[in-house]
């Protein structure tokens, strides 16, 4: 079993960054892609990033592509999300999940576990 805490949210007015953390614990992480997926009010959950086991590969939903940055250190069972030049459309509750693979995959239904989730507000 694999619990995950997302910290980091909070709110950030347009064009603000944020860093997002996501803390693992009852498990090494080391062995396993990672994922960020978030939710927009009214929206059904999206995928973000991925990261692969060892950093080697990495995946983006087109809307972050160049904003965002996944990355991971394993030595901390740790995943983060840095998140530049937010836009409002990207206010949401970002939810940090694990797969039971070592890949970066990009389908919610291949996450196994979940946080609870962070939210994320950005202001015009």
């Amino acid at each position: 079993q694999v619990q995950l805490v997302e910290s980091g949210g909070g709110s950030v007015q347009a064009g603000g960054s944020l860093r997002l953390s996501c803390a693992a614990s009852g498990r090494t992480i080391s062995s396993y892609g990672m994922g960020w997926f978030r939710r927009a009010p009214g929206k059904e959950r999206e995928f973000v990033a991925a990261i692969s086991r060892f950093g080697y590969t990495t995946e983006y939903v087109d809307s972050v592509k160049g904003r965002f940055t996944i990355s991971r250190d394993n030595a901390k069972n740790t995943v983060y999300l840095q998140m530049n030049s937010l836009k409002p459309e990207d206010t949401a509750v970002y939810f940090c999940a694990a797969p039971k693979t070592a890949m970066a995959v990009t389908r919610s239904d291949e996450y196994s576990y979940w946080g609870q989730g962070t939210q994320v507000t950005v202001s015009s």
